[in-house]
């Protein structure tokens, strides 16, 4: 197993120990004794596996670690740290919580996603997934909109990165949509 790969496995192993400390801070919230402590290892661990995110990639690339367990792997450990992220801030009386739609949204675009390439694959026969800058910057502004949450920034309020968010997984849903369509007209259905 390649470095890109042990790196991936590692930040799928911190989302249960970020889990953990988000409940516990949330815990400590609700008995009206914050501990502090608990929300630093909490950002800590998170930012530490949104880094890992860049790390990985840039080592597959760099020194060719690119790998079939790698190419299922890292977006898997990518959506599960995101989506945990959210439900756990969303869920656990952490203070600033995310507003109830806004983890909504983003489950509904991840799921429609994976139910679209599977009937392209159907459809089409091969579903090429053409990753789209908005969709990177959804996954940007995602990470900052967690970490405004974990941080608690309270000027401006949280609503302003979730709102920005928002719009850039809303767009590259869209361009998705439209590529997947594409693909299916061009294999004739």
């Amino acid at each position: 197993m390649n470095l890109a790969n042990q790196i991936t496995i590692f930040r799928i192993l911190l989302i249960p120990v970020f889990i953990g400390l988000v409940i516990y801070y949330g815990k400590s919230v609700q008995e009206g004794a914050a501990n502090e402590a608990l929300r630093h290892w909490a950002t800590g661990v998170f930012a530490t596996a949104a880094l890992s995110d860049a790390l990985d990639g840039w080592i597959a690339r760099r020194f060719n670690q690119k790998s079939r367990l790698g190419a299922i792997l890292d977006p898997l450990a990518d959506k599960l740290l995101m989506l945990s992220a959210l439900l756990a801030l969303s869920f656990t009386g952490w203070r600033p919580p995310f507003p109830l739609w806004f983890p909504l949204l983003i489950i509904f675009k991840d799921v429609a996603s994976i139910g679209a390439a599977f009937l392209i694959d159907h459809l089409a026969g091969k579903c090429q997934i053409q990753a789209h800058w908005t969709g990177k910057v959804t996954t940007g502004a995602l990470i900052v909109a967690v970490l405004w949450s974990l941080l608690d920034i309270r000027t401006p309020g949280l609503i302003w990165p979730v709102l920005v968010t928002t719009f850039f997984a809303v767009w590259s849903g869209f361009i998705y949509i439209f590529d997947g369509i594409r693909q299916i007209k061009a294999a004739g259905h």
